[in-house]
């Protein structure tokens, strides 16, 4: 079944839309600058930042003045409009002026279609959060943005603005977030699922954002430098994209353009660090060997890769090493595209896909700004070509936690086919074609349930683990090794094939420490545990760290919801047949101070910690 792409919106540094990236993507021209908007003290810091303000945004959003709308929220809602428009999902009348948007007048073509949205995102609500957190706590004012602070509430918000959703969910994986929204988007189409996907991500800048970026010691004080021997850090940047999805047959029968194939795909986790890549590239590896083998293609036939390349020491070495691997001496050109944008971190996946079908239409290859010395034992990456056929272009994002996914796009003159007789042997039955046509299964078995409703359960966690480790730890991070050790053990399970978890907030309590950080002390060095912990998918990589997993990994932040769409996307993969057993997990905690504020909006009871595991298993022969 080949998964069509009929649409694309975008808004980042360099651009507005399409039009505005294509045109600084072949002049070569950064965005990355001083910073303007966000209200921080480190203008020493360069960053990637959209040059609208909040005020402009609502604005061209025709969105109700009085209110207050995250900028997550607004960038996605312009770069969803943009690829609705595109896709020819979105009718635009005359009296809708071209910058402006209100669901009055631009009104959705007639469909009866399920229209899913899929967002990444791990900053979400976090620059509100943070404006409103001193009056939130004093008095309580301004906790209506305490019900719009979470990921999955962005969501919702980019839903209803549009109101032709059918369903929405997000997922928070660090920086392969919007990457691993496409994986999920395709594979539900293939399911049967959705009739058309609208998935990628979007991330604003936050003094969290940064000020926790800064604490890990990665951030360059110069525009970035990708593959460059002398590269210091990332710059960090914001922006949001979108893509359009659907089957070719269902894009044939409503006579919409057809932009690319989404032609293969591969997730999969380094199980090395929380914030370091391994050396020899284990997670990149597998993910770009998946998404070749998923596309039935060689890797000869990669006529472009854009790399994640960040700009930092650690992660560019550790991806020249795994293209190496892959690659061997027939190296594609290569380049990082960071230096334009900034590191959009949860939106880089779809705002790199976006430029990587650029690149395939226009026929170059973007530069790689900024390098000019080649380092030891890396790759030389492209300086920018024009006048290039791209038939098959390799998009590369990879996360905290070594939540590595790979993206294959291919031109549609190649008819979104795939290469059978490139399969290796072992490959041919694990991606045939009809493997997400299966009925649903009813040999899909519950092998095991653990629940942590309790802080006191949480001393059970020194019979898997070190006194030391388990001191490195928050409640919450104990708690969902605990449940997930446990449930393994009792199904009789070492290393499951693939870790999905949900979390409706994620390590709360580190969060929560680092927001009273920056109100008490201001911008200094925040705790890097806090921010490395306060980072949603740190849940989900501690565990497959943990068991050395490195299959299929990935966190849904949609709310109260996020233990349904966890377990739904563990059926959609034990139902393809493509693995056998899966572990599922939902952790979430609260606070005192969280409970206090809940309290005053007329929430109570919630609960200071629950963390439940199930481990399933495809018993099907």
């Amino acid at each position: 079944m080949n998964i069509a792409i009929t649409g694309e919106g975008i808004i980042s540094a360099i651009g507005y839309d399409k039009a505005t990236v294509l045109e600084s993507l072949r002049e070569g021209r950064s965005g990355i600058g001083e910073m303007r908007y966000l209200p921080s003290t480190h203008h020493e810091l360069p960053v990637g930042e959209v040059k609208w303000s909040d005020e402009e945004l609502q604005s061209r959003l025709s969105l109700d003045p009085s209110g207050k709308f995250s900028r997550t929220a607004m960038m996605g809602m312009w770069s969803i409009r943009q690829a609705l428009e595109d896709s020819l999902l979105l009718r635009r009348q005359e009296k809708c002026p071209s910058q402006e948007y209100s669901p009055d007048s631009c009104l959705l073509s007639p469909d009866s279609s399920r229209i899913l949205l899929i967002s990444g995102t791990t900053v979400a609500g976090m620059d509100l959060s943070e404006r409103y957190f001193a009056e939130m706590i004093a008095d309580g004012g301004h906790l209506e943005y305490l019900l719009d602070h979470s990921c999955g509430d962005n969501t919702r918000l980019m839903a209803d603005h549009f109101g032709c959703f059918t369903d929405y969910t997000t997922i928070s994986t660090a920086c392969s977030s919007a990457a691993n929204a496409l994986i999920l988007g395709a594979n539900m189409l293939k399911a049967g699922e959705a009739d058309i996907v609208v998935a990628g991500g979007t991330e604003a800048l936050s003094l969290f954002h940064l000020n926790g970026f800064n604490s890990l010691m990665i951030l360059d004080k110069e525009r970035c430098r990708p593959f460059d021997e002398t590269r210091a850090g990332l710059n960090l940047g914001e922006g949001a994209a979108f893509v359009v999805m659907e089957t070719e047959e269902h894009a044939l029968q409503r006579q919409a353009p057809i932009h690319a194939y989404l032609s293969g795909y591969g997730n999969a986790c380094d199980a090395f660090h929380q914030t370091a890549s391994s050396d020899n590239g284990e997670g990149a590896y597998l993910a770009m060997r998946e998404a070749l083998d998923m596309a039935g293609l060689q890797p000869s036939d990669i006529d472009y890769v854009n790399a994640h390349g960040t700009g930092t020491p650690n992660n560019d070495q550790s991806e020249s090493v795994a293209l190496q691997r892959l690659f061997g001496s027939d190296l594609p050109p290569v380049s990082s595209t960071k230096g334009f944008t900034g590191h959009t971190t949860s939106a880089s996946g779809s705002i790199e896909t976006v430029i990587c079908l650029l690149a395939m239409h226009h026929g170059f290859i973007p530069a790689n700004l900024g390098f000019a010395h080649p380092m030891a034992s890396g790759i030389v990456p492209s300086l920018g070509t024009d006048g290039c056929q791209l038939r098959h272009v390799l998009c590369n994002s990879f996360g905290f936690g070594g939540n590595d996914s790979s993206l294959v796009f291919s031109r549609k003159e190649e008819g979104g086919m795939r290469n059978e007789k490139c399969l290796r042997q072992d490959q041919r039955q694990e991606y045939s074609p009809s493997s997400f046509l299966r009925p649903p299964s009813s040999e899909i078995k519950e092998l095991s349930r653990v629940e942590i409703t309790s802080i006191d359960q949480l001393s059970e966690i020194r019979d898997y683990i070190k006194p030391m480790e388990a001191r490195r730890m928050g409640k919450l991070m104990k708690a969902s090794l605990l449940s997930s050790l446990k449930a393994l053990k009792q199904a009789g399970i070492e290393c499951p094939d693939a870790i999905i978890t949900g979390t409706a907030l994620g390590c709360w309590e580190n969060s929560e420490a680092l927001l009273m950080q920056l109100l008490e002390e201001g911008e200094v060095m925040l705790s890097p545990t806090n921010f490395m912990q306060s980072t949603h998918n740190t849940i989900s990589s501690n565990i497959a760290i943990r068991l050395g997993c490195h299959g299929y990994n990935v966190t849904y932040t949609q709310s109260d919801d996020s233990l349904e769409w966890a377990l739904r996307d563990a059926r959609l993969l034990l139902q393809s047949g493509r693995y056998k057993t899966v572990l599922v997990g939902c952790h979430d905690e609260t606070t005192p101070l969280y409970r206090s504020l809940m309290a005053r909006l007329g929430i109570h009871d919630l609960p200071a910690i629950h963390s439940v595991a199930i481990v399933l298993r495809n018993e099907s022969k």
